[in-house]
């Protein structure tokens, strides 16, 4: 009888990947906003109807994708934060592998960049909403780590301010940066500058600012 459960819940979980897999298809042709359920449902050659016993509606599949999205880049930070010796060289490392995860990855970009203007609705742990919840703060607690690493062996100022508020700042400031090259870029252009630039010059002024003075 365990075997048999067992059987059904791997198929279950195969299934729920196979869909995340589709509507992640679909969010690359089309975008995240544009994605419907139906051409999730074309795409994972699954009943409509099927799809919801998966998932409760679009914003639940899009909770789905944030939270791959938050892993693998949980991944980037751990990978970022254990090639480098100091708390400063870390932290300046996760804001470079942001960068790189914003180009390489953008469907899991442009589902956070959407979840990060979201309002939560729930704090159950059990929905995909809370599990995404859960997702960004484990990466969270990573800058928060290297910054109080930073502080404690003298590359970052003592002075910065709470840890926690420190990565916030951090990763909206990155954040922003990168939504204005992903839809700013004519208007940095206009200003004599690239895209890269712009983000270049954001990572070192976020450096300056937590050196010790």
């Amino acid at each position: 009888m365990n075997h048999l459960a067992d059987r059904r819940q791997e198929e279950k979980e195969r299934r729920r990947g196979d869909i995340i897999d589709a509507a992640e298809a679909v969010a690359a042709e089309v975008g995240i906003e544009a994605m419907t359920m139906d051409e999730v449902a074309r795409k994972a050659r699954l009943s409509r109807a099927l799809l919801y016993v998966y998932f409760e509606d679009k914003s639940d599949l899009w909770f789905a994708i944030c939270q791959r999205g938050l892993e693998n880049m949980r991944e980037r930070f751990v990978a970022a934060e254990q090639a480098q010796m100091n708390g400063r060289a870390q932290i300046s490392a996760m804001g470079e592998a942001f960068v790189a995860f914003s180009r390489e990855q953008p469907v899991y970009y442009e589902a956070l960049a959407k979840f990060a203007m979201h309002s939560p609705e729930t704090h159950s742990h059990e929905s995909n909403e809370g599990q995404c919840i859960l997702g960004g703060d484990r990466v969270h607690q990573l800058m928060i780590g290297a910054i109080e690493r930073g502080i404690g062996d003298g590359s970052i100022r003592p002075d910065v301010g709470p840890p926690g508020l420190v990565a916030l700042t951090l990763w909206g400031y990155m954040l922003g940066a990168i939504q204005l090259v992903h839809t700013k870029e004519s208007v940095i252009a206009h200003h004599g500058f690239t895209g890269q630039e712009l983000i270049d010059h954001a990572l070192r002024m976020s450096g300056i600012a937590l050196m010790p003075r």
